[in-house]
């Protein structure tokens, strides 16, 4: 299998995510009727049609749906490469009886011309051989019995047809699926060409769903903003909490060095107050009595102690001391103005 298949070799990638939606898309726009059967075509060769077409019935099989993937485009059919299958016996051999053995039934038939894929609940029937008259194939009834048959084994039927602006495969295709989409590509799909596809497939019955524009420039940055958030979420919920935990010891520090300590006795003895200067003596004469040195260790051991008392004490009421200040200022604000 092709690294083209985005959507089983990367599926947390952002183009995986893509596909996803446009999954999604289709399974919700026509509420009334379920799609058995999608029709992917375009205008012109080269637009990204069969790449879309795989990487869509790659996201409905990781559902857990059983998927088909049928490649219409019997001139030049991509998907046999894509999932790296066997090109015969495929679509073109069911349908002309060539190149496959006769059997008795029809499903017999189809299940030769089927290839399992490594994608879980994906099957794949390949193109076949180049016949001389695949137009007319796509018009004969054993192409209504073959969608028939896999309407009733596959949840979603996804056929990769040809571009309209060349041939007519895809338009006589539209008249018996259940929904259209038309792939185009940026810059390279003309107006005129879309409007002329969009007529032609409603003048003969069908069902358009929309458009996918395929190959829009778009920048990394806007891919991580919209896309990898899914990924990272987790890892923002570990590091937002940490935060909040570093930033609340900091705050509570700041609030026991506005007490006496170390630091503050330093900054009176230069300033020479008067009280604090008492408590920077024991620190003065512990170098030359021991008793001092005994009296300032066991007032250290205190203050420390008292401090881990505070900064517990701290950690569970500060959080709302703030509020409760401006609480109890407004409510003090109220009794005078009822005083008054």
């Amino acid at each position: 299998m092709k690294k083209e298949v985005i959507a089983h070799k990367d599926p947390k990638s952002p183009i995986s995510e893509i596909f996803r939606t446009l999954r999604t898309n289709i399974q919700f726009i026509n509420t009334n009727k379920k799609t058995k059967t999608l029709l992917v075509t375009s205008t012109l060769p080269g637009e990204g049609k069969s790449w879309i077409a795989s990487n869509l019935a790659v996201t409905f099989a990781q559902t857990g749906k059983k998927v088909v993937l049928i490649d219409a485009d019997m001139r030049k059919g991509r998907q046999y490469g894509i999932f790296d299958i066997p090109p015969t016996p495929g679509l073109s051999n069911y349908l002309s009886e060539i190149g496959i053995p006769k059997k008795e039934n029809i499903s017999e038939e189809i299940i030769a011309c089927i290839r399992k894929t490594e994608v879980p609940n994906l099957y794949v029937m390949p193109a076949g051989s180049i016949p001389p008259n695949p137009s007319e194939l796509l018009v004969s009834p054993k192409m209504l019995k073959l969608l028939e048959k896999c309407k009733q084994v596959f949840d979603i039927t996804i056929i990769d047809g040809t571009p309209c602006e060349l041939v007519t495969d895809a338009v006589i295709l539209s008249r018996i699926v259940d929904s259209t989409i038309i792939v185009t590509a940026h810059k390279l799909t003309k107006k005129d060409a879309l409007e002329r596809v969009i007529k032609n497939i409603q003048n003969v019955g069908g069902n358009l769903t929309g458009v996918v524009v395929n190959k829009m420039p778009i920048s990394g940055k806007k891919y991580e903003k919209q896309y990898y958030y899914y990924g990272d979420s987790s890892r923002k919920l570990e590091i937002e909490p940490t935060n909040l935990e570093i930033e609340k010891p900091k705050e509570i520090k700041q609030e026991t060095t506005e007490k006496p300590n170390k630091t503050t006795t330093k900054k009176t003895t230069t300033k020479k107050s008067t009280t604090e200067t008492k408590q920077t003596k024991p620190k003065t004469n512990s170098k030359t009595a021991t008793k001092a040195t005994k009296t300032t260790k066991s007032t250290t051991n205190e203050t420390n102690v008292s401090d881990e008392k505070k900064s517990e004490e701290t950690t569970k009421e500060e959080r709302t001391s703030d509020i409760l200040k401006q609480m109890n200022e407004y409510l003090n604000k109220e009794k005078g103005e009822k005083n008054d």
